[in-house]
């Protein structure tokens, strides 16, 4: 009898719960049509800098009957739905100041469903948003000198309409004395209270702020009819000292990469930089501004035969790429529409690409330090991925949803948005390709201008593209069977370094550092033990079938001793080098949780870091690549 009523009350159960579900109405599609009840105001409370939290209310025009809010959970830059939703607290909502209940949608999580009352017009809706206070949950954006608010993890919208159809008049409170920069229009000033000009939720969720104590503005434009402005906010005053050198480079990557486009999507754009070891980092592209992190002496340690990284030149071009010009299946909507990433090559590929080349060509780093990056790519592509075996590039384009961009164990095996670097490599191969058939007459910049130059001074509007239109406007520079070459690339039937020795160049391994390896060689053993380690001795990587790998090492393990030796990065490099001519194999001491044991790895190849040399006899088209465009 047990047996049989066990079935039956489960039944009864999963009836119950699906009845449950269908109580609620569904949650209506966007329409292209305005939200007529009106204007939300959203007003931010960002003083909270001990607690790190920003108090939200929202007044939303309402009419009667059901209504669904949704909190925004695909993120365009983040490529994921990954929407901090977990930050929200206090959730309450009332109506002419009586409290009323919401549920969350069990299907959706993203979705609050609430029954508006006859006789009430207007919603207000009050929460705070919890950021991190460790990293360990997640990405720190307030610290006791500035702040980083990004809309999208402060507002709540109504379902069924266009993200351009609902309409938003922003506020916020900063600390006092502070300063902000965004790329929202200021429509005045209370206070310490700013209150921004109405604009939609597209525009509204793609212009965060960076606020700070310690703030600067940096025009990088000047007596352009299009403003561009670099807004640095630091830790401390001093952080914001800059040298006029650095600067000027900082103005030649601007006019390089409008002379590169050929038009500005934006009628101003406003580069957000932060200087902190205190705010996490972060680099996310917008269409007329871009969040950028950058350690403390960006500016007060800058070297120019260091030279500076391309972040800044990456997120730049994707005002172009990504955000006017977007691949099919990013211009959605809503911000709750799942995206389709399967053009995210081009999206970041060609976007890593012409970040190297920017920053080259603007002399933020030299070209032969363009050319130091580029060997580290095309090492990775030529010894350093065996997935690659297993996994197409263009399998890579959805981890973001796969993975949500967690650390991996393996990730020379398992891969990860490898469609970043491996992109730049096939977008060089066809710029040497175009350049090579054609005399140098033509080049990929004929393409970036032809395809991401078009319709100047156009912003509200994005302009998608297909894989098609991709390889239609190759054709259009240079006829060729681009279909098959991409193609070939993505789907794994053809090496990705191919362009290096177009390009009259040849990938080699020297026993020093090149001028872009990481912590200048310090625990980097990629490219001869196949390991790197950090100063602690805790392994960070292990590459697949390397030695290391198969002397038994896996990552987050430690070494504690080479050869009996207690372990330091000079201790691993003599030994290294002692085995290119000793031949005993190179003993490790290694910890793993509570365990010691030795391995042996049998290697005697020397310290080897990836470089470019000239291949003679050959054109030389990188050079050309990288120079700046007069």
């Amino acid at each position: 009898m047990r047996r049989r009523l066990l079935p039956l009350a489960l039944s009864l159960l999963l009836a119950g719960a699906a009845s449950a579900q269908q109580a609620l109405p569904p949650i209506p599609a966007a329409r292209d049509v305005p939200y007529a009840p009106g204007a939300i105001a959203v007003e931010v409370d960002a003083s909270n800098l001990g607690q790190r939290i920003f108090r939200v209310r929202q007044t939303i025009p309402v009419q009667a009957g059901h209504l669904v809010l949704l909190y925004p959970q695909w993120l365009p830059g983040n490529h994921a739905p990954r929407g901090p939703i977990d930050k929200i607290a206090g959730l309450v909502f009332t109506a002419n100041g009586q409290r009323l209940a919401w549920k969350r949608d069990p299907l959706n999580v993203y979705a609050f469903h609430l029954d508006i009352p006859d006789g009430v017009s207007s919603l207000l809706a009050q929460y705070d948003y919890l950021t991190p206070t460790d990293g360990a949950q997640g990405r720190v954006v307030m610290t006791p000198s500035m702040l980083n608010l990004q809309w999208n993890a402060v507002l709540l919208y109504p379902a069924g309409y266009a993200q351009n159809q609902v309409q938003f008049d922003p506020r916020v409170k900063y600390p006092a004395g502070w300063q902000a920069g965004t790329a929202l229009d200021v429509e005045r000033r209370e206070g310490d209270t700013v209150v921004y000009k109405r604009v939609p939720l597209e525009i509204l969720a793609d212009s965060p702020v960076y606020a700070g104590k310690y703030y600067k503005q940096i025009d990088l434009a000047p007596g352009a009819k299009v403003p561009v402005r670099l807004n640095v906010v630091a830790d401390d005053a001093k952080y914001l000292e800059t040298k006029d050198e650095h600067i000027a480079q900082h103005r030649e990557l601007v006019r390089q990469a409008v002379k590169l486009y050929g038009a500005q999507h934006y009628d101003h754009y406003d580069f957000l930089l932060s200087l902190s070891n205190q705010m996490a980092g972060n680099g996310l592209e917008h269409q007329r501004s871009s969040e950028n992190g950058q350690d403390l002496g960006y500016f007060s340690d800058w070297d120019k035969k260091k030279g500076s990284d391309d972040l800044l030149g990456h997120e730049y071009t994707h005002s172009w790429n990504g955000k006017y010009r977007r691949p099919d299946g990013q211009g959605v909507a809503d911000l709750n529409t799942p995206l389709d990433d399967s053009l995210m090559w081009v999206y970041e590929g060609q976007t890593q690409y012409w970040g190297n080349v920017l920053t080259a060509r603007s002399g933020l780093r030299s070209i032969e330090l363009g050319r130091d990056e580029l060997s580290n790519v095309a090492a990775t592509y030529a010894q350093g991925r065996p997935g690659l075996a297993w996994r197409s590039i263009q399998d890579t384009t959805y981890d973001p949803v796969i993975a949500s961009r967690k650390p991996k164990p393996y990730t020379s095996y398992q891969l990860s948005e490898d469609y970043y670097r491996a992109g730049q490599m096939i977008w060089l191969e066809a710029d040497v390709l175009i350049r090579s058939n054609t005399g140098n007459r033509k080049s990929l910049d004929d393409f970036a201008k032809a395809f991401f130059g078009v319709d100047d001074g156009k912003w509200r509007t994005p302009n998608t593209y297909s894989f098609d239109d991709v390889v239609a406007t190759l054709n259009s520079v240079y006829a060729h069977d681009w279909k098959t070459f991409l193609r070939d690339r993505l789907d794994g039937k053809t090496g990705l370094v191919g362009g290096i020795e177009a390009s009259g160049w040849k990938l080699v391994y020297k026993d020093k550092p090149n001028g872009q390896s990481r912590g200048n060689g310090d625990g980097d053993y990629v490219y001869s033990l196949g390991l790197s380690l950090g100063k602690d001795g805790k392994v960070s990587t292990v590459l697949w079938d390397s030695p290391a790998f198969n002397a038994g090492i896996g990552s987050g393990m430690s070494v504690a001793a080479v050869n009996d030796v207690e372990y330091s990065d000079d201790a691993l490099k003599d030994a290294v080098k002692a085995a290119k001519t000793d031949k005993a194999p190179i003993r490790l001491l290694l910890k793993e949780f509570n365990r010691y044991r030795t391995v042996s790895i049998d290697y005697h190849g020397g310290l080897r870091y990836p470089a470019l040399e000239r291949i003679q006899g050959k054109p030389d088209y990188l050079t050309p690549i990288l120079t700046a465009r007069k």
